[in-house]
């Protein structure tokens, strides 16, 4: 471990040489990436040092307490022996979860689609909550929420709602809540007081940079069309709205939200570029994990990882089994005990793969 920790030192070491070369300076895409590469590897590095610090001011300690005679000195020198050894196992624990590969993802912004599933206007009125929820979520955390394309129903939910999470490690925490989500409660529609179930749908991709996956304007079909209101009522005489096809892949965006047709292809091909990334992506992960599940489950958007249960005030997540007696509480957009369990679950599960 202390091998590769001192790799990473001297890596930063010599990154500190380049970001000062002129060459470098003057080149903006390595510019950019050896600070992506510098700044992944800061937190790691700085927490090394400390424990490196820590570790010599321990030998030092220990040498002075086979050596002093002193009585009054002897206990001032044990006590921060004794201080400084307590230190050192968080140390280690943390240069261990440091050295988890991370998710070149994890720092990137989101984008986020919820729909409703299985259970009619109920299910569309559950998107809605779960976008509320996520849109609190993201305030505390001081991201930007931002609507991409909405299709609200009358009751007052979505039959599909598309955001953008803007903000510092967004995706590392909204990746969690990938997967289909069911609800337990009587529906406003319920004149017989019986509990209904149902469900709706999240995905959370990472926004893809152009250099990050290379989409050739050849391979994109452009359709434009009149956007259109509730009922298929044309709302706009003008050609706005816009589909997007993919055609290596049949990827199909299709974005009416803004009046401006520039406005639609822009968000467009952010959504396109994100779902295509994100196909070929689990392609890829598809042929590594096919004889192995992750700790926090599958990440198959069809895979039901939560339940809502409003009778009970239950919330479980079943990729860890974990049950919260608190959904008024999470439903506010409270949702950190749950994304923090899921973390370390993951952590520990990659803990144990490392020490294998």
């Amino acid at each position: 471990m202390f091998d590769r920790l001192q790799a990473v030192e001297d890596r930063y070491e010599r990154l500190n040489e380049l970001l000062s070369d002129p060459e470098i300076v003057s080149d903006t895409k390595k510019l950019r990436e050896y600070s992506k590469e510098q700044s992944d590897i800061q937190d790691m590095v700085d927490v090394y040092r400390e424990y490196k610090q820590v570790k010599e001011q321990l030998a030092d300690a220990r040498e002075m307490l086979e050596i002093e005679k002193d009585p009054e000195m002897h206990d001032m020198v044990k006590e921060e022996f004794n201080e400084l050894s307590a230190q050192m196992p968080d140390l280690e624990e943390r240069l261990r979860i440091l050295l988890i590969p991370k998710d070149p993802n994890d720092n990137k912004n989101v984008i986020m689609e919820i729909r409703g599933a299985a259970g009619g206007d109920e299910a569309n009125i559950f998107a809605g909550d779960l976008f509320r929820m996520y849109s609190r979520y993201a305030e505390v955390q001081g991201w930007k929420m931002e609507i991409m394309e909405a299709h609200p129903n009358a009751m007052g939910g979505y039959k599909e709602v598309i955001c953008m999470i803007s903000g510092q490690g967004a995706y590392s925490k909204f990746k969690y809540e990938n997967g289909a989500h069911r609800v337990q409660r009587v529906p406003a529609t319920e004149s017989q007081g019986r509990i209904h179930t149902s469900t709706a749908t999240v995905a959370c991709l990472p926004e893809v940079e152009e250099v990050d996956v290379e989409i050739h304007e050849k391979d994109i079909r452009v359709d434009t069309f009149a956007s259109s209101g509730a009922g298929g009522q044309s709302v706009n005489t003008t050609m706005s709205a816009v589909r997007m096809t993919h055609l290596p892949t049949g990827v199909v965006v299709s974005m009416q939200d803004e009046r401006s047709q520039l406005k639609n292809r822009d968000k467009a091909i952010k959504i396109l570029r994100a779902r295509v990334a994100d196909m070929y992506m689990r392609e890829a992960q598809a042929e590594v994990d096919a004889t192995r599940k992750s700790a926090v489950g599958t990440g198959d958007r069809s895979e039901r990882i939560r339940t809502y249960n409003y009778p009970q005030n239950r919330v479980t997540d079943h990729r860890i089994g974990l049950t919260i007696q608190k959904l008024d509480q999470i439903i506010e957009g409270k949702l950190d005990e749950i994304i923090d369990a899921l973390i370390l679950e993951e952590q520990a599960s990659k803990l144990a793969g490392l020490n294998d």
